[in-house]
């Protein structure tokens, strides 16, 4: 005989199996790619490089330090550094890459690369349809096809580009206030150097001329006690 726990797991199994074929927050199955379900806001590919304003070469935050490709565990990113520099978001001429290549044949998404940049230039993408032909310079990623601006990243990851943003601008005002307290410092050390030459202490009187030649210099007169004793 089929007990009540057989049968009320028939029933749920059963409930489920028609459910899912009516109830849209539970059909699995779209049409895609006409159809795409909506990514998670934590899920990550392979990398990208962020710049700011328009100009994706000048606006680039990476600044070729290169401790992404030394911390990379697969080290597939390739790095070479300019010979001139750019000033970055706060002003400071920094280097930058010339060259940034990531072969995303060997990179395993570990994020690592994101977690030790000192400058948020590097972020995880959700770009997943990246299948080729090719097995080689089709999947070696070039700066070009790396660098996204941080609008798509705050479409893509607005809670954490909102906080990055707040980071950055941060910085950039701590660094205004620093450059701009030791502007009035330089300022104002000429006003007080004069002050100080003016309050100085006034010179002695000139020294007395030296007696002419032929006149006899006055004498010391003696003192009591060597009167006394004669």
């Amino acid at each position: 005989m089929i007990g009540t726990g057989i049968l009320k797991g028939m029933a749920v199994t059963a409930r489920n199996f028609v459910g899912s074929y009516f109830e849209k927050d539970r059909l699995t199955t779209v049409q895609y790619p006409e159809e795409r379900t909506p990514l998670a806001e934590n899920y990550r590919n392979f990398p990208f490089l962020i710049y700011d304003t328009d100009d994706a070469e000048a606006g680039l935050r990476c600044v070729a330090c290169k401790i992404c490709e030394k911390e990379c565990p697969p080290q597939c990113i390739y790095i070479i550094k300019s010979e001139d520099k750019k000033p970055d978001y706060m002003g400071k001429p920094q280097l930058y890459p010339a060259v940034f290549d990531i072969d995303i044949s060997v990179c395993m998404s570990c994020q690592i690369c994101v977690e030790v940049c000192p400058f948020e230039a590097i972020k995880m993408d959700k770009v997943f349809e990246l299948s080729t032909r090719e097995r080689f310079d089709a999947l070696l990623l070039r700066k070009d096809d790396l660098s996204k601006s941080n609008t798509y990243y705050h479409r893509i990851c607005p809670t954490d580009a909102k906080e990055v943003d707040a980071k950055l601008a941060e910085a950039a005002a701590a660094a205004a206030a620093k450059k701009k307290a030791a502007a009035e410092k330089t300022a104002a050390a000429p006003a007080t150097g004069s002050t100080s030459a003016t309050g100085a202490a006034p010179a002695g009187p000139p020294p007395s001329a030296p007696p002419a030649a032929g006149t006899t210099p006055a004498t010391r007169p003696e003192s009591p006690s060597s009167t006394s004793a004669s």
